[in-house]
């Protein structure tokens, strides 16, 4: 699935990995091979209540942010092999929701 998705520098590549604890994304150029804006579950304050799907849609506006601050305005959406339910999809709407088209 991911030999297939590829960002550029006027699109980059959204990449998304989760584990049990923590949610990574990250905005990638393939054609450089570089990271251009990466957040974590650890850049946002939790709360103590705050379930793993509220935290995941923080990180998605979090990243929508930093992407606004570098200029970009749509990136190409990859998964990583991940179901769209739950933590990955509360990310997505949290970036869509921020003003990042995919």
């Amino acid at each position: 699935m991911r030999a297939r998705i590829k960002g550029s520098s006027g699109k980059p590549r959204l990449c998304v990995f989760r584990s049990s604890n923590h949610i990574y994304a990250q905005l990638i150029d393939d054609d450089k091979g570089v990271t251009l804006a990466a957040v974590n579950d650890l850049d946002v304050k939790k709360k103590s209540k705050d379930k793993k799907e509220s935290i995941a849609r923080q990180i998605g506006t979090l990243l929508a942010e930093k992407a606004k601050e570098k200029k970009i305005e749509s990136v190409v959406f990859d998964r990583g092999g991940y179901k769209y339910h739950g933590r990955i999809k509360a990310l997505a709407e949290g970036a869509r929701e921020a003003g990042l088209k995919f």
